[in-house]
Order: C-alpha cells, then structure tokens, then sequence
C-alpha cells in the first residue's frame, strides 16, 4: 500500500493498492457510509445522434464518487467491489443519485473519505504500508550450476545474480563433483543471508536441482528452509523468475503465511479453553469485563467487529496495559470459529472471578 496524500482537516486519505494483501485490508477499512472515489469504465449510450458501431454505446474512462453501502471482497477472485449511490462524477456522463458498484484496483489511486478515521483503522492501513517497504520474498532460480535471484518489493523485481557454479562435465570424479555443487551452494546461502530475517524463499528451476538445494537447507541451514516453498518452471534465469510471478506464487504464500500465523493464536485460544477454561474469556461483555480488570494479556479480534466504535476504545485499552492485539481474518475456519465465540477472545495474564 502506498499512501499518495492525506488531507485531515477533510477526512481524505489517497492511497494506491499494490497487493492481494492491500485490498484485503481495504475490505476492512472502507465502511457504509464512506465516500469513495476512483477511476472507473462505463458503457455511455450515444445521444448525439451519430450511428455507432455497435448498440451497447461506447466506453468511458472518468472519475467518479460513490457514496457506500456495500463492501465485498471476493478472496478466490482477488477483486474488491463497492457499492453505493453516485455523489460524485461528470454529470453529462452518469446520472447522480444512481447506484454503482466500483472495482477498487491494483495500481490505481482510491481516495476515501471519512467523518472519522479511528486510530485502529490507521494503524491497520499504516501496516499494510509498511509492509510494503518490506522485501517481501526473493525468488530463487537454479538450472545446472546457475543460480540467479529476484527480490520482490512492492515496486517490481530487482533481479541479482548470476551465481555460478563452475562445476565441470563428466571428466570430474563423482567426489570433487559433490565439493563443487557444496561450494555453490554455500555461495548461494551466503548470498540469502545478506537481505536479513527474509519472510519466504521460493526455490524454483527445471529438474532436480532445486530440490537437491532444499535438501541441502533441510541438512545445513534448517531455519531457512522452514522458509522456502518449492516451485516448477521450465526454465531458468530472469524467465524462471518470470515465470514464478506469472503463477502468483509470491501472493498465494504470503496470504497463506498469514492466515497461518492467525490460525496459530485461534488455536492457542481454543487449546487454552479446552485445558484451562479459567484462563481465557470470550463474547463481548466477558471480554471488555476482563479488559477494565487488566486481566487481558492477548485479545483476538474478528476484523469485522474491529471498526465499531464501543469496541475501539477497549483495544487501546488493552495495548495501553502491555498486552497485545491481534486481528483475525473472517475469511478462514480459525476466523469462523473466533466468529463463533461472538468476535472477541482474549487470553488472560491472571485468573478472574
């Protein structure tokens, strides 16, 4: 995500999504009633009386405002729709007062503008920002003795490498061969190791290579191979790295990372409730009830209670007493269950009566 211009004295934040991720959050940070404006396409009906091509009238590129009253954001699709009435637009275009359903897109600016924008909806789209800045993950391609990388920022790939290996043909024993691939690899890892604490690395190439190189990490460097994910393509170089992005392997792993990680503490929850019921509380009125004890040391929030005005100020009240909040997606079983328990669970430092 990356934030174009704010405007508070007018409640006007616009922002640029970049991710799967960025529009994810949006879904949660656009609410009913906010006014939304972008860039869309309509079909406009030609009036002036000139015979066109075709009776569905011509496309139209322009900006318009809405007004919403629906938020959906389809995960399988990865596409973010509003809908709401027209307040905004070039009226000789589109009739104001009308409904319309926007397409909110990667790469595209979005104004929103809010009577108010609570703290918890800005620390939520100030993480989305950060996480931007963030190398995401790097691609790793090996073919034969060939390594090359892409770092994936969120303004594009910067491509490293190559990282040769030199190792030779047959006339070389099977004994200085196996030291040769060792010291590629080695090259390989020192240069992984230099972009710090990475999030994932996706291992990919043609043949067997790649999967002797995770083998390799399973052996001698375990904590990165926790990290890294397996992928075929066809080839190797700047077109592997290619062809990995055109999967969508990068997207798909880090929203799985993530719901991985929100799954972790539903289920730290749920374990705890099964085991020591006493230890944690749920629903709404045992969980504020808790909060204005200090008792709450982590609170699970569902994100679509997370915006409602009684409950904001209970989360600052939580992360003001050192404990912490997480937010948990209802897009998932653990947010479904979380969902079931009335929204808000917390895990309690001390027992209460």
């Amino acid at each position: 995500m990356r934030i174009v211009e704010e405007d508070e004295k007018n409640g006007v934040i616009e922002l640029v999504p970049e991710t799967l991720d960025d529009l994810w959050h949006l879904s949660h940070i656009i609410d009913e009633g906010d006014l939304i404006s972008a860039r869309t396409t309509r079909r406009i009906q030609d009036t002036s009386g000139e015979k066109i091509r075709s009776d569905r009238g011509v496309k139209k590129t322009f900006y318009l405002g809405i007004r919403v009253e629906n938020v959906s954001f389809h995960i399988y699709t990865g596409r973010l729709r509003a809908t709401g009435v027209i307040e905004r637009g070039p009226e000789d275009l589109v009739p104001m007062g009308s409904h319309h359903t926007l397409e909110v897109k990667l790469n595209t600016p979005l104004r929103i503008q809010k009577e108010h924008w609570s703290r918890w909806t800005l620390k939520r789209l100030r993480m989305a920002v950060r996480a931007s800045k963030n190398l995401k993950a790097i691609i790793l391609v090996i073919e034969d003795d060939v390594a090359d990388l892409g770092l994936i920022r969120q303004y594009g790939v910067e491509y490293r490498g190559p990282i040769t290996g030199h190792i030779p043909g047959k006339r070389i024993q099977q004994r200085d061969r196996g030291k040769l691939r060792r010291e590629f690899y080695e090259s390989i890892v020192e240069s992984l190791q230099k972009y710090g604490d990475l999030e994932t690395i996706i291992i990919a190439g043609p043949g067997f290579y790649k999967s002797d190189f995770y083998d390799y990490l399973m052996e001698r460097y375990p904590e990165i191979a926790k990290k890294a994910v397996l992928e075929n393509t066809g080839t190797g170089g700047r077109a592997g790295i290619s062809e990995v992005l055109r999967k969508g392997t990068v997207e798909r792993v880090s929203s799985e990372k993530r719901i991985a990680s929100e799954i972790r503490n539903v289920n730290e929850f749920l374990e705890k409730l099964a085991r020591d019921p006493d230890s944690v509380v749920y629903g709404k009125g045992e969980v504020m009830d808790a909060i204005n004890m200090g008792a709450v040391e982590k609170l699970l929030v569902l994100d679509r209670v997370v915006s409602r005005e009684d409950i904001e100020g209970y989360l600052d009240m939580v992360e003001g007493m050192g404990g912490s909040v997480v937010l948990i997606s209802s897009e998932h079983e653990g947010g479904k269950q979380l969902e079931s328990l009335g929204g808000l669970a917390g895990i309690l430092r001390f027992k209460i009566q």
